[in-house]
């Protein structure tokens, strides 16, 4: 019996972990996708600037330079985001990949309860009361 609620629980991680994968996925995938539509928007590069927050806290000659790099990081960002919804195919293998490893390595987490709950059986811990022998004469 105590085999099977091992494997159970194991089969239980397992199909969380795949719940989980696959709605991992799923929203990165539709990120990815609809990223490249932010660049045909005029606020999305063009609106990245220091938090209104930091500047009262800086000298202003680091505000200007951080400013002035982020302008300059603009085109990057922008070609960025055009080729992210080519990223797409990639994510979904990387994700694959992931949800394989952490499968395999619920089974072999499943092996080893498994052989820890055949050792402990067999040393006499889940067996119960032992029945009294008779004395050899």
């Amino acid at each position: 019996m105590i085999y099977a609620l091992s494997w159970f629980l194991i089969f239980s991680l397992l199909a969380l972990w795949s719940l989980a994968a696959w709605a991992v996925n799923a929203i990165a995938v539709w990120t990815v996708s609809n990223a490249g539509t932010l660049t045909g928007a005029a606020s999305g590069v063009e609106a990245i600037s220091l938090p209104e927050w930091l500047p009262p806290w800086v000298p202003p000659e680091i505000a200007r330079a951080m400013t002035s790099m982020l302008s300059g990081l603009a085109p990057t960002f922008e070609s960025l985001l055009q080729a992210a919804p080519a990223l797409a195919g990639g994510l979904t293998m990387a994700t694959w990949v992931l949800w394989a490893l952490g499968s395999a390595l619920l089974v072999v987490l499943g092996v080893g309860l498994h052989l820890l709950i055949a050792m402990w059986r067999r040393s006499g811990g889940g067996s119960g009361p032992q029945p009294a022998r008779p004395a050899a004469a």
